[in-house]
């Protein structure tokens, strides 16, 4: 059946579909916090500690990058989802060393997005 509920914190600036994740990602009774850019994701993680994050690589102020980055060798991190528009191997591969749970290239259906939840909800928290 399903899992308790988790807190997913939704990083996108595009607030359509930062919306559109949360109202989704509520129906399947998750909490969901949402930040408009890198810099706002990196305060809430540290003050509310997600279950996981949903990180867009490209938005003002600051981008997903410098986020996975900061978290990379800390063992209370979080998993990571990067959603992005950018279809460059290297850049998914960049995000793969930085740690991440899953890429995923928008646009995407919302059920692929769902099973990435799912997988790194059940990761579990970051082993010592």
């Amino acid at each position: 059946m399903t899992q308790a509920a988790k807190t997913i914190l939704v990083v996108d600036d595009d607030a359509e579909l930062s919306d559109g994740i949360k109202i989704m990602l509520e129906h399947k009774g998750h909490q969901v916090i949402q930040a408009r850019d890198g810099k706002q994701a990196r305060e809430l993680v540290d003050r509310i500690h997600p279950d996981l994050v949903i990180l867009d690589m490209m938005m003002p102020r600051m981008g997903g990058y410098p986020v996975l980055e900061h978290y990379k060798d800390r063992k209370d991190a979080p998993p990571f989802i990067m959603i992005t528009a950018n279809e460059g191997a290297r850049h998914k591969a960049y995000a793969e060393l930085l740690g991440v749970v899953d890429y995923i290239r928008k646009p995407f259906p919302m059920e692929r997005l769902i099973e990435a939840v799912e997988r790194g909800l059940s990761q579990g928290p970051p082993k010592a």
